[in-house]
C-alpha cells in the first residue's frame, strides 16, 4: 500500500507526491518529462528518450541530504544514487571521447580502482555538489555536441571500447541507444535505491 506519509526510517512507509495516479512519482501536470517533447522523427525520439531518463535520474535524487545520497543499497554493492551520478558522468564523458576522439580522461575510475566512480560516493556535501556540477558539465558538453551534429549517420572518430570488438565503427544511432541504455537501466536501480531510503515511490 503506498502511504502519503513518510517516517524516513530503514522501514519507511511507501509514499507518493502525486495526488492523480498513486504510482506515479508527481502528477501529469507537473512532471517536467513531458513537456517540449520533439518526437518528430528517429533522432527527435532518441534525444527525447535520453533528456527523459536524465531528467529522471535527477528527480530521483531530489530532496535527498549528502548521506541519504550517499547510502549503498545491500551488501556487498557499493551502489548508491551519488554513485549513479558519478557512473553515468562517466558515461557522458565517454559519448564525447567515443564520437569526436576528444581527450577526455575519465574523472572517478583508475586502473588502480575501476569502481572510482561508486567507490569515492561519500557522504560529503561538497563531494555531492561537485558531482552534480560535474554530471551537467558533461551533459552541456554532450548536448552541445549533438546539436551540431543532424546525421545519425555519422561514424565516430575516436575509440569506440562498446560491442564484442572494442576500438570498433560505430555510428551516432548505436552510441545513443546505448547512452539511453545506460540512463535506463540505472534509473531502474534508483527506483529501487530512493525507495529504500524514504519509501517514495513512482516511475
Amino acid at each position: 500500500m503506498i502511504s502519503s506519509e513518510r517516517d524516513g526510517g530503514p522501514a519507511a512507509h511507501r509514499w507518493t507526491q502525486s495526488t492523480v495516479h498513486p504510482d506515479m512519482w508527481v502528477d501529469p501536470d507537473d512532471d517536467p518529462r513531458e513537456a517540449a517533447a520533439e518526437s518528430a522523427d528517429e533522432r527527435g525520439i532518441l534525444l527525447d528518450s535520453l533528456r527523459h531518463y536524465r531528467l529522471t535520474l535527477e528527480m530521483k535524487c531530489a530532496g535527498l541530504d549528502a548521506g541519504q545520497l550517499a547510502r549503498r543499497s545491500v551488501p556487498p554493492s557499493t551502489m548508491s544514487l551519488l554513485g549513479l551520478v558519478r557512473h553515468l558522468t562517466e558515461e557522458e564523458r565517454r559519448f564525447r571521447r567515443v564520437m569526436t576522439g576528444e581527450d577526455a580522461p575519465r574523472l572517478y575510475r583508475t586502473d588502480e580502482d575501476r569502481d572510482g566512480d561508486w567507490n569515492g560516493a561519500g557522504a560529503d556535501p561538497e563531494v555531492v555538489e561537485d558531482s552534480w556540477r560535474q554530471w551537467r558539465t558533461e551533459v552541456e558538453r554532450t548536448d552541445r555536441y549533438l546539436a551540431g551534429v543532424t546525421d545519425l549517420g555519422t561514424w565516430n572518430t575516436g575509440l569506440s571500447d562498446l560491442g564484442p570488438e572494442p576500438g570498433g565503427r560505430l555510428q551516432l544511432r548505436d552510441l545513443l541507444v546505448a547512452q539511453i541504455a545506460e540512463y535506463a537501466r540505472h534509473c531502474g536501480h534508483a527506483d529501487l535505491l530512493r525507495e529504500r531510503i524514504d519509501g517514495r515511490v513512482g516511475q
